[in-house]
């Protein structure tokens, strides 16, 4: 994957959005995302095959636009509809472990210190999220915030291994998160919640554009 995939980096799922996730999709895609992880999580979030059905009308929109479209810890429905990649966390198996599953697609994992940040490097993951960089309501169990500290720590020492930045980041702060090294944000409700989602995503793309 290229760096530049995760300049503006949308995450939903249905229960996160005001109107239907495919409008809030469709309206992220014309504001310029870069990529869209589908992450069907928290109250009213569809299972089985409702799920699924939903994941291929992302999917296909995410084609037609030429994003990638990466699935949020359902590795077996990544494989079944051969989606370009999934995003784990720490409680998920390995990267390496994961990678040998879905075929050479993306994998993303989500680190909080060093340690977890190397270790995903050492597995084989194509990037890492890491945060939450400010105060989140989108997740109850998020670990406690870390600003934009690790990282500058991270690109201090790894400099060319791609890191987005994610929790509570908005059109307000994600430049901050740029210039601390980050190679884009990960937003949920920034877009999602926006009463002009494409109007947000377009001007989170052109918070990129000014700190490159």
């Amino acid at each position: 994957m290229e760096k530049e995939q995760l300049a503006v980096y949308f995450i939903a799922g249905t229960p996160n959005c005001l109107t239907t996730i495919e409008e809030t999709l469709q309206a992220a895609i014309d504001g310029g995302i870069a990529m869209f992880q589908f992450r069907e999580k928290g109250e009213g979030a569809l299972t089985g095959e409702r799920k699924k059905q939903i994941a291929l009308r992302l999917q296909a929109k995410c084609k037609q636009a030429g994003i990638p479209f990466i699935i949020n810890d359902d590795i077996a429905l990544a494989i079944d509809i051969a989606a370009d990649g999934v995003h784990i966390g720490q409680e998920d198996e390995p990267a390496s472990v994961v990678r040998e599953k879905i075929k050479g697609g993306i994998v993303g994992v989500s680190v909080h210190t060093m340690d977890e940040f190397e270790k995903a490097i050492a597995d084989g993951a194509d990037y890492v999220g890491t945060g939450p960089i400010y105060v989140t309501a989108t997740k109850t169990d998020t670990r406690p915030v870390a600003g934009t500290t690790l990282i500058r720590k991270m690109k201090d020492k790894y400099p060319d291994f791609p890191i987005v930045g994610i929790g509570g980041i908005t059109i307000e702060n994600a430049e901050e998160v740029m210039k601390a090294g980050a190679d884009g944000v990960s937003v949920i409700t920034a877009i999602s919640h926006a009463k002009n989602p494409k109007q947000a995503a377009s001007q989170l793309k052109n918070v990129f554009s000014r700190t490159q």
